[in-house]
């Protein structure tokens, strides 16, 4: 585990090839074991793992179950998402129904001893006509949480139905609006994920949270700035890239935790290409190149995805993925990888 940034790896699932509903428990936990040997956390049922685009509440709370199992049982760092997917997408909401599906689903991650990481809420974004709605609603959450949890900021490029999140399109106003909720309540908050894809943000966000309270980049285009920081201040991370570079992640960060900033660098700044290539636009359909990075690695035997995903990206999409993965060192096997490209294009 790395002693300098706290690091988390959102997770992907593991599809059954015989069924593209139905998920692959045992590939699904040891991707999940592998993740913990290399020193990295689990942010487990969060948007890399299909939340809401494939994997449904019934699933994801299974999948919170057995991953903290597993994680108890390692003490590998875990932290699990809670939001409010159980709602209808398309019935009526109140901003109570939101409360209520909060509170269902971050107490059970917390009867099973989990950290919570409160997921933005579509529900909340339908139901909210201002900032005001949203200090309620994560106000009466925050109160009623057991240990301090970990707040969810994500971009509309990640999913639009999270435009005008914390009550306002304006980036400048939101942001004050979910400082405003973080300090009101700093000592129920581990911290804050952002994926706004804007380090100058972040940065600017970070320098104004309250003692103690961690960021946490969700910047897939700027993390290895974000994580080594400028002038005494960084960010940790809780990143979906993590789970595709995991090996290269690890290696990097074990060698800040050295203090050897030039061996972190020579690591992780040759992902990022790769990561711009698998985040880019749709950026929505980044899940897929982290599983056909999981599928090229040989930790599943299969290329398929909940709901037909896998079908997101074009097939020049992932050829220039895997010319880029082999630039960044990120390919376990060369000649396996080469092999199971084939087997795709076939």
């Amino acid at each position: 585990m790395s002693t300098s940034r706290v690091a988390y790896a959102a997770a992907h699932v593991v599809c059954d090839p015989q069924s593209p509903t139905e998920i692959d428990w045992e590939a699904t936990l040891a991707y999940r074991r592998y993740l913990w040997s290399l020193g990295l956390g689990v942010a487990e049922a969060m948007d890399t793992a299909q939340r809401g685009m494939g994997l449904d509440w019934p699933q994801a709370r299974e999948l919170i179950g057995r991953s903290l199992a597993e994680a108890h049982a390692v003490r590998g760092l875990i932290a699990c998402g809670a939001g409010t997917d159980q709602l209808s997408p398309d019935a009526p909401v109140t901003l109570d129904d939101v409360e209520r599906a909060y509170a269902e689903q971050v107490g059970y991650v917390e009867e099973q001893g989990g950290r919570v990481i409160l997921m933005a809420s579509r529900a909340l974004a339908r139901a909210a006509r201002s900032p005001d709605d949203y200090a309620r609603v994560y106000g009466t959450i925050l109160r009623q949480a057991r240990q301090p949890v970990i707040l969810h900021w994500l971009g509309e490029m990640f999913d639009p139905r999270l435009a005008g999140y914390w009550g306002s399109r304006d980036l400048g106003r939101a942001m004050e609006a979910c400082l405003g909720i973080i300090d009101e309540h700093r000592a129920n908050v581990d911290g804050i994920k952002i994926s706004l894809l804007d380090p100058e943000r972040e940065v600017a966000m970070r320098r104004r949270l309250p003692a103690g309270v961690r960021m946490y980049t969700g910047d897939d285009f700027h993390y290895d700035r974000l994580i080594l920081g400028e002038d005494g201040a960084h960010s940790d991370a809780l990143l979906g890239i993590f789970d595709a570079i995991a090996p290269v992640a690890a290696a990097a960060l074990r060698a800040l935790d050295g203090g050897d900033v030039a061996g972190y660098r020579a690591a992780l700044e040759p992902t990022v290409p790769l990561s711009r290539h698998i985040f880019e636009p749709p950026t929505h359909a980044y899940k897929t190149g982290v599983v056909f990075l999981a599928y090229l690695n040989g930790h599943q035997s299969h290329f398929r995805m909940l709901a037909g995903a896998e079908g997101a990206r074009s097939r020049q999409h992932l050829t220039e993925l895997f010319r880029l993965a082999d630039a960044a060192g990120v390919l376990a096997d060369r000649e396996r990888a080469a092999e199971r490209m084939g087997r795709v294009f076939d």
